[in-house]
């Protein structure tokens, strides 16, 4: 048992995180559940039912609250408040406002996220984030939203904005006729396969200078109309990759740091605080971010085991915003091996707990994530999940790693077990 310095303030918020689509199951009426159904997709199987997480919430709050956390991430999915355009759902919004009205009356702060990668299939269909209507379609989704948010405290607009601006592009093939030979297409002039490592920077195509407007503009929008028509505090989640150059190729770090980070963390210095996401590190290279150096251990999904990764993104993020309060919203490990978890978010947290006590104004911190989920092109296969979850009864059993962080969140970081 390893006593850290007394560096997290009163209030500062422990949970865990989760998504709508990779989570609720069932999402009929989103681009990427149409996206799994088509032949040639990149998704290894359908997201089909989920984890339940739309029917069993409840149930997943009360297990959230007996594990210590204070705090719990999760979205609100456009494709069913919205899944024809112009015609909102009542029952969704009403879904949604019962478990913020759960989560408030357990004393667990619901931590929102308005677009978690997944969009209304009219979206994708009608031209998607490239049509020139996207921000005002988004910004009508935002408002139609915002009566359920009484009470709120955090609101996230957009999930890594940074990934989502070359991901998005996955949604093109819903527009054509034959979408198996545009997935081919995007695919070979990405140089993306099938054994790639997945959503990450250094197997998807550097966001373009368009792509980052058009996220900035519909963050920039729902920005506005929550602070008009609401009391929340609003952010955005951002993907820091912990950059490092290759020696000899400082030149480009700035360069990459720019596209991939910068530009978004820019934009958060006018927010009320901002989303830290963090899993790894990577080197900057010849041939731009390289990914984890040959005979680095690695997790499930490829990616360097870095827990210090999470410091590194912690003092980027303060220094380019210049001081926006900060929420860690994603960090964890894809891995079966739980002593593994437990290991890698000892060194994050003891990396969070310095940063803290240098004076940076971080609000909490919010694992990926709560239950082993769909993720993504991966499937099922891939487990960040403090809890597991059985993939036919849907009952959860929460992991070694689940009861160590609930009593890391109960002593408020005073003390991090090995």
């Amino acid at each position: 048992m390893t006593t850290t310095p007394s560096a997290f303030p009163t209030g500062f918020l422990w949970g865990a995180s989760s998504a709508p689509h990779q989570n609720e199951g069932d999402n009929t009426n989103s681009d990427m559940w149409a996206l799994e159904q088509l032949e040639g997709s990149p998704f290894r199987e359908p997201s089909a039912k989920g984890v339940d997480a739309y029917n069993r919430w409840q149930e997943d709050i009360d297990l959230v609250v007996s594990l210590g956390f204070t705090a719990f991430r999760f979205g609100i999915e456009w494709a069913r408040v919205e899944p024809e355009q112009g015609v909102i759902d009542p029952d969704a919004l009403a879904h949604y406002r019962r478990i913020i009205d759960y989560c408030l009356s357990q004393g667990v702060d619901p931590v929102i996220t308005l677009h978690h990668f997944s969009s209304p299939l009219w979206f994708a269909q009608a031209g998607g984030w490239g049509a020139p209507e996207a921000t005002d379609r988004f910004g009508a989704y935002v408002s139609a939203v915002t009566p359920i948010l009484e009470g709120v405290t955090w609101v996230a607009t957009i999930n890594e904005p940074n990934i989502f601006a070359v991901m998005h592009q996955m949604s093109i093939p819903l527009q054509y006729p034959d979408p198996t030979a545009v997935f081919a297409q995007l695919a070979e002039a990405h140089g993306v396969s099938d054994s790639d490592a997945g959503l990450n920077a250094f197997s998807m195509p550097a966001p373009t200078e368009e792509a980052a407007r058009i996220m900035l503009a519909a963050h920039e929008r729902a920005r506005a109309i929550l602070h008009e028509k609401t009391s929340v505090k609003v952010g955005w989640t951002v993907a820091i990759q912990g950059l490092v150059a290759r020696e000899g190729y400082e030149d480009r770090l700035d360069h990459y740091r720019r596209i991939w980070e910068d530009i978004y963390l820019e934009a958060s210095r006018d927010d009320d605080w901002v989303g830290v996401q963090s899993y790894t590190s990577q080197l900057v290279g010849p041939n731009g971010l390289e990914g984890a150096p040959a005979g680095s251990e690695v997790t499930q999904v490829g990616w360097a085991y870095r827990p210090d990764a999470l410091e590194m993104a912690l003092r980027r993020t303060w220094e380019v915003t210049g001081g926006t309060p900060m929420l860690v919203t994603e960090n964890g490990i894809a891995t079966t091996d739980d002593t593994r978890r437990i290991d890698y978010t000892t060194g994050a947290l003891e990396g969070l707990a310095r940063a803290v006590a240098d004076g940076l104004d971080i609000r909490g911190y919010l694992h990926w994530t709560f239950i082993d989920n769909f993720e993504w092109v991966h499937g099922y296969d891939i487990t960040f999940g403090l809890v597991a979850v059985d993939r036919t009864t849907f009952e959860r059993s929460p992991k070694p790693s689940a009861y160590w962080l609930g009593e890391v969140a109960r002593s408020n970081g005073a003390t991090i077990a090995h």
